[in-house]
């Protein structure tokens, strides 16, 4: 059984083999096109050449480049010499490895990755973690390069011009929420990435993330590209869910003229429940006191379950009054610190409390816990859970670009705009290629390879 067919190992070779002929008759092919003048149609008398080496997905090849003297019939303007395969090749790594080496970087820690292409393809052994690395992060910049400048508003036109637009199709709904990773120079410290979801009601939902406190981020303008890809027009009918945040509240501001913004209800109840728990323990020493707090807390969270922010406000006063409060609870200073952040969070995100109860019956999302899931999806299963490592700004922020790429099912599209004929959708042999007859001369090549194996 074993012996059926061939083994990875010959597989591996067969390719070897095939890439080297195929490659080298490429390169030859193309200088021998360069070589001649385009003016005259003399041969460029050559002066030399020099090494290069290719990375490909079959193994690493050297090349060698030759270097030609430009034709005495041209303007000396001119370069003296030229060196066909630098306009060839641009970069010394091949399209397809980079996109591999991407795409399973942004899943699997750098050294399972090495591991991963090393067992399936005939890599060469000086592919290592920090190559495929130093190749996420030059995509990443590659993509942050085409974003475009960063602005701080991004409504333009006027109501007439708005009018004229087709109606759009329904809500887009956009929820923001943050996660923290460990600091590679300062151990011990954290820094904030943010994570955000956009759902559309006809297209696919995107999500998108960043370091906003890295300088070349443009954390407004991934957002808005991000919702543009979704079919955003200036109608449109956008609502911003996030949990308060100051630099989220600043994130979505200009970007739509008919945006909305709202405190998520998560978070409310998230902080409604710590103080329960410490109000607990308060009854076992302090039974009047704790159950007057409690009725303060139901009735805080039914009044602002329906948006009546003033009767809030109200009990919100008999709430702060938990710092006259005098016992033997030995976590009293930890319950009356939270009363006091919870009393100041309401009263800050007043103005984003809308009638949470009305948008339940409505069937409208009223919580960012889809986003809970895309800070899961995004952050913690690559940076967190089980691979406790510590990040640079600069390193975790191209790690989040090409993971959002990569679950957003864009990462071909981006190498598909940088390199035209990488994975075309439609099958079929290129015309004007650097060898008409490609799919002839694999076929060639793979024979000819055959025999020497």
């Amino acid at each position: 059984m074993e012996d059926i067919g061939l083994s990875l190992q010959e597989s591996k070779d067969l390719l070897q083999v095939l890439q080297e002929k195929i490659v080298h008759a490429q390169v030859n092919a193309f200088v021998e096109s360069k070589r001649a003048c385009e003016h005259c149609g003399k041969n460029c008398r050559k002066k030399g050449s020099y090494p290069i080496l290719f990375r490909t997905l079959f193994n690493d090849l050297p090349l060698d480049s030759p270097r030609f003297y430009t034709c005495t019939c041209q303007s000396q303007q001119t370069q003296k010499t030229f060196s066909p395969l630098s306009q060839l090749m641009s970069e010394h790594t091949a399209p397809e490895r980079l996109y591999l080496e991407t795409k399973w970087a942004t899943v699997i820690p750098f050294g399972k990755t090495v591991e991963l292409l090393k067992d399936v393809l005939p890599m060469s052994d000086t592919l290592n973690a920090t190559s495929v690395r130093n190749h996420l992060v030059k995509v990443a910049e590659k993509d942050e390069a085409q974003l475009g400048e960063e602005q701080y508003v991004f409504i333009e036109g006027c109501q007439r011009d708005w009018d004229e637009l087709p109606k759009p199709d329904g809500t887009i709904v956009v929820g923001l929420d943050g996660g923290y990773l460990r600091l590679w120079k300062e151990k011990g410290t954290k820094f904030e990435v943010i994570a955000g979801k956009s759902l559309a009601t006809d297209r696919a939902d995107k999500c998108f993330t960043f370091v906003d406190t890295y300088e070349p981020s443009k954390p407004k303008r991934r957002v808005f590209k991000t919702l543009k890809s979704q079919g955003m027009q200036a109608n449109q009918a956008i609502e911003f869910l996030s949990d308060g945040a100051t630099n989220l509240h600043e994130l979505q501001k200009f970007i739509s003229p008919l945006s909305e913004h709202y405190l998520d209800w998560f978070h409310i109840t998230m902080k409604i429940t710590v103080l329960h728990q410490y109000l607990k323990g308060l009854l076992k020493v302090d039974e009047e006191s704790a159950k007057q707090y409690q009725e303060y807390l139901e009735k805080i969270k039914w009044y602002l379950w329906h948006g009546n922010v003033p009767k809030a406000l109200f009990y919100l006063d008999y709430l702060a009054d938990a710092y006259s409060l005098e016992n033997n609870y030995q976590h009293l200073d930890g319950f009356k610190k939270h009363a006091a952040e919870f009393v100041t969070y309401i009263r800050n995100n007043q103005g984003y409390i809308t009638n949470y109860g009305e948008r339940f019956r409505n069937g409208e999302i009223y919580t960012t816990s889809f986003t809970e899931a895309t800070i899961n999806e995004v952050v913690s299963r690559r940076f967190c859970k089980k691979q406790q490592r510590q990040w640079t700004k600069k390193g975790a922020h191209a790690m989040l670009q090409t993971r959002a790429k990569v679950l957003n099912e864009e990462l071909e599209e981006c190498f598909r705009q940088w390199y035209p004929n990488f994975r075309p959708k439609q099958n079929h042999l290129a015309k004007g290629s650097l060898i008409a007859p490609r799919f002839l001369m694999l076929s060639y090549m793979f024979l000819v390879g055959l025999l020497r194996l």
